[in-house]
């Protein structure tokens, strides 16, 4: 067999991990009738707004088919177009099957909490590592077989264009979703009802859940898939400029090793403490992949500088996950939770101030890399650099994709009335995913800032600029643009959360005035009403931010010139990155506070040190889950978008 078709391999032997892991799941106790009852209310809600949006979004795709290869573009051939599609394909695919797969998880997940925290892990693990394995192993495949058929990476970027345009749409609209419903049911429910998080009494409560899924799961994993190919066909690309089918090999390879060894990593997670487990398996991914990367780079290139600075970026991915783990939690969290004792201004101040630390070492050790990935193996050395950041993105999504998992687990523990000690052991597994989770949004925001530099150069190369003249105005107006657009890009996405929340508040009070018996649990809410408010807010909402990141690139580069547009791309890495970085910790580190302080800390549930920490969580929650990862995709697809449409610049 050519061994470039090892690549594809590896994505086949993923996906056939993860039906394995999905069979596994399936077969586990599912519950009391009630708590199967919870889990169908929530699948059924789950899989109809996914339905919803994937038919949004497959508009869209349809229209972008149409312009790339119907010559509207000139220069753009078809087998761009139908990397384009089969891009969007394998995104939908990838969200659809982990979603599914976690939908079943959940309540098999607090049935195996009643037996104890090692069982439910073995349970919420296996069911994130669907999602994990389904994005790298469809991944690989649709990025293997493409290059192997075209033999040029120009038209096989059509795929990464594909998965990025999904990515924004899945991980905007999810986010919205998620974040307008978890608001809405926290600051009715919590504050100002003072019953439970997930009390089935609260109308906001199968939103809540649903959106875990669709926001944390299909949107996550759609968001990572982009970021995984979108460095992998960079790294083709540029390799094959430097090295020709030497150097695109390696980057095809260095990725299956990758995919080999998140297998193994995912056989190291378990014992009785959840977080150490999942780091655990996280760093043994990372060694196995820097020995066998070793092999890989010595057999085919002969030389080691590529290798090197591969395992740059693995370390610098490790470094910024790790200070992610710190600022969200340990004394930091501690260090906030005391700061909710004076008030919701110092919990606010606190927390910001933490996030803004949290950005400050990543970008300096991302720096570094891409000084000396270069200084290593030029342009090739920063795109190795983003593939070795990645190249354990099985891993990482799977540990990611666990979160949501153990959340949906805890609400399905509480509204079945499974008692205190079930409930201590999910939300056990839920404080260690909100961490864990933390690490991976800080892998693919870092990979981000990579993998774009190496995008960049090849819209450099495609679009024959030797340098860009800072001193140009129009390019210092490309700068200006670029870095205001990861702001615009922000206020969009949170103010949509902010009316989808008030909307959701506004009904989960009306259900509280208006139904009769609803707080003495004797009436049950119309949770179907909430559910809805969720879709067509998070529908509605999505459009706007989405079209942006396409429309902005090309209105730059047609009204001004291809220098302009260069000066915007590097203006949006440049504060997008940091910013992005700042959103996710600070939001993180809210939600374990307040996940501190519910453990029994500084008066418990409903002091109000709790009520503080409630308010900086609803804040940090659109910060972590919508506005925040959703910069990582909008660089690398204001990237892909200027040099897929290059041709017009």
């Amino acid at each position: 067999m050519d061994v470039l078709w090892y690549g594809p391999a590896a994505g086949v032997l993923a996906l056939l991990y993860a039906g394995a892991l999905a069979r596994r799941v399936a077969r586990r106790d599912p519950g009391t009738p009630e708590m199967q009852s919870i889990a169908e209310a929530i699948r059924e809600g789950a899989m109809a707004f996914l339905g919803r949006e994937y038919r949004a979004i497959a508009v869209f795709v349809a229209v972008m088919f149409v312009i790339l290869a119907t010559g509207i573009t000139p220069g753009i051939e078809l087998p761009t177009a139908v990397a384009f599609v089969i891009g969007a394909a394998c995104s939908v695919a990838a969200g659809f099957a982990g979603m599914r797969v976690a939908t079943l998880a959940n309540t098999r997940t607090a049935q195996a909490a009643r037996s104890g925290l090692v069982q439910a892990l073995g349970v919420a693990f296996p069911g994130g590592a669907v999602m994990g394995m389904t994005v790298v192993g469809l991944g690989l495949l649709g990025v293997g077989v493409l290059y192997a058929i075209f033999r040029d990476a120009s038209q096989v970027i059509g795929f990464s264009l594909g998965a990025s345009s999904v990515a924004l749409f899945a991980r905007v609209g999810g986010g919205i979703y998620t974040k307008g419903a978890d608001v809405g049911a926290d600051l009715v429910g919590k504050v100002e009802a003072g019953i439970p998080e997930d009390d089935p009494r609260n109308p906001a409560v199968i939103a809540d859940a649903v959106g875990d899924n669709v926001g944390d799961v299909a949107g996550m994993g759609a968001d990572l898939f982009e970021s995984y190919v979108g460095s992998v066909i960079a790294a083709v690309a540029i390799g094959f400029v430097q090295f020709q089918e030497r150097g695109a090999l390696t980057a095809l390879l260095l990725a299956a090793a990758g995919i080999v060894a998140s297998i193994v990593g995912t056989l190291f997670v378990r014992g009785t403490d959840a977080q150490r487990a999942l780091r655990y398996g996280t760093l043994s991914s990372a060694a196995a992949v820097a020995v066998a990367g070793y092999f890989v780079v010595a057999v085919t290139l002969g030389d080691l500088r590529p290798y090197w600075a591969m395992l740059l970026g693995l370390a610098a991915g490790i470094i910024t996950g790790l200070v992610a783990e710190y600022y969200t939690s340990g004394r930091e969290v501690r260090t906030l939770a005391d700061a909710a004792t004076k008030g919701p201004a110092p919990t606010l101040i606190a927390g910001t101030a933490q996030g803004m630390l949290s950005a400050v070492l990543p970008l300096v050790v991302i720096a570094l890399a891409t000084i000396f990935a270069f200084r290593l193996a030029d342009f090739y050395g920063i795109a190795l650099a983003a593939v070795g950041m990645l190249s354990i993105t099985g891993m990482t999504v799977s540990v990611d994709a666990y979160g949501p998992i153990a959340d949906n687990s805890a609400g399905i523990a509480e509204m079945a009335h499974l008692g205190a000690e079930v409930r201590r052991v999910a939300d056990s597994l839920d404080a260690a995913g909100n961490t864990t989770a933390a690490i991976a949004k800080g892998f693919a925001i870092g990979s981000a800032a990579l993998t774009a530099l190496a995008l960049f150069f090849f819209y450099r190369q495609a679009v024959g600029l030797e340098t860009i003249n800072i001193m140009d105005p129009d390019v210092i107006a490309g700068l200006f643009i670029g870095g205001v657009v990861p702001f615009l890009f922000a206020a969009l996405a949170m103010r949509a959360v902010g009316r989808t929340a008030q909307t959701m508040v506004e009904e989960v009070r009306r259900q509280f005035r208006e139904i009769r018996g609803l707080m003495d649990g004797k009436a049950r809410p119309e949770y179907a009403r909430c559910v809805d408010i969720a879709t067509r807010g998070a529908l509605r909402e999505m459009i706007v931010p989405g079209l942006a990141a396409v429309v902005i690139p090309i209105a730059v580069g047609v009204l001004l010139h291809k220098e302009a547009l260069g000066g915007l791309l590097a203006g949006a890495i440049v504060t997008g990155v940091p910013l992005a970085l700042y959103l996710a910790n600070a939001g993180g580190a809210w939600d374990n506070a307040k996940k501190f302080i519910e453990e029994g800390h500084h008066g418990g549930k409903g002091s109000d040190a709790h009520k503080a920490a409630v308010i900086g969580d609803t804040v940090g929650d659109p910060f972590k889950d919508t506005a925040g990862p959703a910069l990582n995709i909008l660089i690398k697809l204001m990237t892909v978008v200027a040099l897929v449409f290059a041709p017009l610049f």
